[in-house]
């Protein structure tokens, strides 16, 4: 089992079938962007999403994507990603868990790392920005 964040959100959606192939199994590529959807529900959680990290001056590309498959996502099928912040003080880690709204079935697992780029530089940062670390703070405060 893989770690569970100190910060967790959990969305819930459905399988559309522009992401399914004539099998109604969703295509392996599209695993991404549900994980994207979750990420971004983590972000807005830490008042820390996209458009504040820019405007910080920093960009957060992907530098690791890992993906384990355990049973296809299907056509209709309502599923919820949970996003868990396992690292942030270094490098922005996030870890996966698609599972069957219904039954609660683990059909997915997965992690991504991503690292600060300061923008005007381009230069990778070895230390995540003190304003996310400031924003990761306040977001675990309120939660506790």
């Amino acid at each position: 089992m893989r770690k569970t964040g100190a910060l967790q959100v959990e969305v819930e959606m459905q399988i559309p079938f522009f992401d399914v192939d004539m099998m109604e199994i969703a295509w392996h590529g599209h695993y991404v962007k549900y994980l994207e959807v979750a990420r971004c529900a983590l972000l807005d959680r830490l008042d820390h999403n996209y458009l504040q990290m820019r405007d910080s001056g920093y960009g957060w590309p992907v530098i690791d994507l890992q993906i384990r498959y355990i049973r296809p996502l299907l056509f209709q099928q309502r599923v919820r990603v949970r996003a868990d912040l396992v690292e942030w003080e270094h490098r922005l880690k996030l870890n996966y868990l698609i599972s069957d709204a219904a039954t609660g079935e683990r059909l997915t697992r997965a992690s991504t790392v991503q690292v600060a780029v300061d923008l005007a530089s381009r230069e990778m940062q070895l230390a995540s920005p003190k304003v996310f670390i400031d924003a990761v703070e306040r977001a675990l405060a309120c939660a506790r």
